[in-house]
């Protein structure tokens, strides 16, 4: 009895160094991140919309906002509690990322234990490459894609654990009510989870109903459900307006950024996807008719099987083009949907459970990802459900080739093949990350690493002079603009309602035509009746994006009918609304009326 007791201290050790381990590793690669660059274009539509919140706007209903609040709405929650202070923000993403791992960790042992051996270094190898390919690891500053996957892995975790319990009756009706967390992150990705979760749960029902087994867990699960929704729906009703919600988060969005199915479907084109699963056909092979146990053998059948893996370091060396070996790393992901869809499928006699259907409800979710910037755009915030998906794929496949009679053999190709995939995702993860390949639509290279003098951004850093021209702005706006004279900015780029503190009155904050719906013709009349005084125009942006900087020169130009320059700064021209006539008037009241017919179609 001694001897065991000690045996699970020492593992409840091993547990805590690793947890310890996997968050400080995964916390320190997202401030190195941060300390190296800053991404301008996606880090001030999320803080200047939250400092926006936090002032006491409300979205949907103040200003037009094709997202799911809960992302802002915590950064705000920060702003209004901790104050404008950027380095509060890169540490709730090394929290978050780091807490994302460990939970993630935790998921895959219970996913393994009792189904494959050496369950601790399995886990641990399978989440080890979360460390460089964690949530925040790609993109370090807050973003709605990792937030979602951070909620959704809370939510796998809370599953996991209820199905243990046996699914008391108060735990699974607040466990349903936690489920609807992820629509509210990011809609596309959270819709696909929770429309997952809800096909799953009806059809174990029907099946355990059929047995005439225990459903009374499902159905408290589908309760809560219900519950959290209409709470959600019912504040957003009391406080947006549930209509102003749908149309800018459901039908605004989808417009603007549902790609063809075509784009949707080929991810599976890829030439080599064939040789990668017949490759996978060939390890099944290896490992199934490895009758005398050869180690051997079952390393060349963990090879085979990890080959797709092995490949995107391999291309490290045959090709130096950061593109071409990003699109290697991230060629994985449609191998391990394939393997584990038909790992799944044909696992699905055995006995039914979540687990048993969790391999569904991870691929539904990626691809309900998929649906904002396909596959190269939208896996940087999904690695921790690809290291899911492998756990469900090695577990589902040992238990169908029946190798748990096969003792040491079955159990070296299971270590090798999680030690290979890691040391692989590892070693090409971590050159996606150096490179930063996945962030490419900016300027991220040139020019020494630079910081801002602004308190309020302490912890930015970026190579250019991105933070130098901006403190030259910050410094003129301080001096030659009132506090309460409203401010347009074209195109949005920079933090600046955030660094100066004052209140943004125009309804757009950025102009791109994901997140603004209005023509240069509407901005010309809303600016009016906004009463704005100032146009601040950036000229060299950190974003690459021609048609952004093609959209800020026909904003421009029916604006400079209005404005006249008055200062021109290192990369900023600054205009003043010119002063106004009789035929100023009319025109003005002309404006006024468009503006009034603008704001009852955006409400």
């Amino acid at each position: 009895m001694p001897e065991n007791t000690t045996t699970e201290q020492n593992w409840l050790v091993c547990d805590w160094l690793a947890a310890l381990c996997l968050f400080l590793a995964t916390a320190a690669v997202v401030g190195w991140q941060n300390s190296r660059l800053g991404v301008l274009w996606d880090a001030s539509y999320i803080l200047e919309n939250s400092y926006r919140i936090s002032l006491g706007d409300i979205p949907y209903r103040d200003f037009p906002f094709p997202y799911a609040p809960l992302t802002f709405l915590t950064q705000a929650a920060i702003i209004k509690t901790a104050g404008r202070v950027f380095w509060h923000h890169i540490v709730y993403c090394a929290l978050v990322g780091g807490l994302t791992t460990v939970l993630t960790w935790r998921i895959l042992l219970r996913l393994l234990r009792g189904a494959v051996p050496r369950v601790r270094l399995v886990a641990f190898c399978l989440s080890a490459p979360l460390v460089v390919l964690g949530i925040y690891s790609i993109f370090p500053h807050p973003f709605y894609d990792p937030d979602c996957t951070f909620v959704i892995v809370i939510c796998l975790m809370l599953l996991l654990r209820l199905e243990r319990k046996g699914f008391p009756q108060l735990l699974a009706c607040l466990t349903g009510v936690v489920l609807v967390g992820p629509l509210f992150v990011k809609q596309n990705t959270g819709l696909a989870f929770l429309l997952s979760i809800v096909l799953a749960l009806i059809g174990l029902l029907v099946i355990e109903a059929w047995r005439k087994q225990p459903i009374r867990g499902y159905v408290w699960l589908l309760v809560g459900i219900v519950l959290g929704l209409a709470a959600a729906l019912l504040l957003i009703q009391c406080t947006a307006g549930l209509n102003n919600y749908v149309r800018w988060t459901i039908q605004f969005a989808a417009a603007r950024r549902t790609p063809p199915l075509a784009d949707m479907l080929a991810i599976y084109q890829n030439r080599l996807m064939m040789l990668w699963l017949a490759a996978f056909v060939g390890g099944v092979i290896l490992w199934r008719f490895n009758r005398r146990g050869s180690r051997a053998l079952a390393s060349l059948a963990a090879c085979l099987l990890s080959l797709p893996f092995v490949w995107a370091v391999i291309y490290l060396f045959i090709d130096k083009d950061a593109s071409e070996q990003a699109e290697r790393l991230v060629d994985v992901w449609p191998f391990v949907l394939v393997v584990a869809f038909l790992c799944a499928l044909l696992s699905l006699r055995r006995r039914m459970g979540f687990t048993q259907v969790l391999p569904f409800i991870l691929i539904a979710t990626a691809h309900g990802a998929f649906l904002s910037q396909q596959l190269w755009g939208s896996t940087y915030g999904l690695w921790p459900l690809l290291t899911l998906l492998l756990a469900t794929a090695i577990t589902n496949f040992y238990a169908l080739t029946g190798k748990k009679q096969a003792g040491n053999s079955a159990s070296w190709t299971v270590v090798m093949f999680a030690s290979v995939v890691a040391a692989s995702l590892l070693i090409a993860g971590g050159s996606y990350v150096w490179a930063h390949e996945r962030l490419d639509y900016a300027n991220l290279s040139d020019g020494e690493l630079a910081h801002s003098k602004q308190s309020a951004l302490n912890g930015l850093s970026m190579r250019g002079s991105w933070l130098p021209d901006f403190d030259e702005l910050v410094s003129y706006a301080d001096k030659e603009i009132p506090p309460a004279d409203g401010i347009l900015m074209l195109p949005g780029e920079d933090l600046f309602y955030y660094t100066t503190g004052r209140h943004p009155r125009f309804p757009v904050l950025m102009f791109d035509h994901t997140v603004n719906p209005y023509s240069p013709e509407e901005v010309v009349a809303l600016a009016q009746a906004k009463d704005i005084r100032w146009l601040i125009v950036k000229q060299d942006l950190q974003l690459e994006d021609d048609q952004v900087a093609q959209e800020r020169d026909e904003m421009l130009k029916p604006l400079e009918q209005d404005f006249e320059q008055v200062e021109s700064l290192n990369n900023y021209d600054i205009y003043r609304r010119k002063m106004g006539n009789d035929n100023e008037d009319d025109k003005d009241d002309q404006n006024s009326d468009n503006s009034s017919q603008i704001e009852q179609e955006t409400h």
